[in-house]
């Protein structure tokens, strides 16, 4: 079992819990992690990006002039992709960019990043993130008191009363609020330190394990 300190809300250690090895303490998979960060950059892809075919140009059918006797090359349409105003030639067109992972491959990937972090020390538990009102300068406090100056990733459990934290970190550029249910590779892997309440650690290890 990985033993790590629990902090409150001003950066104290108030005790220290044991995590699951099979999410937080296994052997990170390279290439699990990259193939899942793949997929979720493949997928924020719209693939809505079309270009014109000589089907879909506008323009006469007409061949442009006669075809011998000119001294020009011959030509049978003034839609074709050589003309100004034709078409395009090997254009992009409508797909999707999705890239499917298997089950246990997204899962691998995710123990694999949660434990990277863990193994890093580049990941702390904290006892709760609920907060009395809605104030940014409150999550300000909480982010200066452990030091949290570049990108942080706080994972709550669903369950837990964490909404106001979430409104008053929305603003902070370099802080993000999830659920467990929402975790990914990609934002763990994005995150320079990675902050995991005391009942999301629990939840990632019945979901995750």
């Amino acid at each position: 079992m990985t033993k790590m300190d629990v902090y409150n809300q001003e950066a104290a250690v108030v005790k220290t819990v044991e995590l699951s090895d099979a999410v937080f303490g296994i052997e990170p998979n390279q290439q699990a992690i990259y193939d899942a960060v793949l997929a979720y950059q493949a997928g924020l892809r719209q693939g809505t990006h079309s270009t014109l075919t000589r089907s879909f140009v506008s323009g006469t059918g007409k061949k442009p002039f006669r075809q011998k006797g000119t001294g020009r090359a011959r030509q049978g349409s003034t839609r074709a992709t050589q003309w100004r105003g034709g078409a395009i030639a090997f254009g992009p067109h409508p797909r999707k960019y999705g890239i499917k992972l298997n089950r246990k491959i997204r899962r691998l990937a995710l123990r694999s990043a949660l434990s990277e972090k863990a193994q890093s020390g580049a990941m702390k538990l904290i006892e709760n993130l609920s907060f009395d009102e809605i104030k940014t300068k409150k999550a300000v406090a909480l982010m200066d008191a452990f030091g949290f100056d570049r990108k942080t990733l706080f994972v709550a459990d669903i369950a837990e009363d964490y909404d106001n934290a979430f409104m008053s970190m929305r603003n902070i550029p370099n802080a993000l609020v999830v659920s467990v249910n929402q975790l990914n590779v990609y934002d763990i892997v994005n995150a320079d330190m990675l902050v995991f309440t005391e009942a999301a650690a629990a939840k990632a290890e019945e979901v995750i394990a």
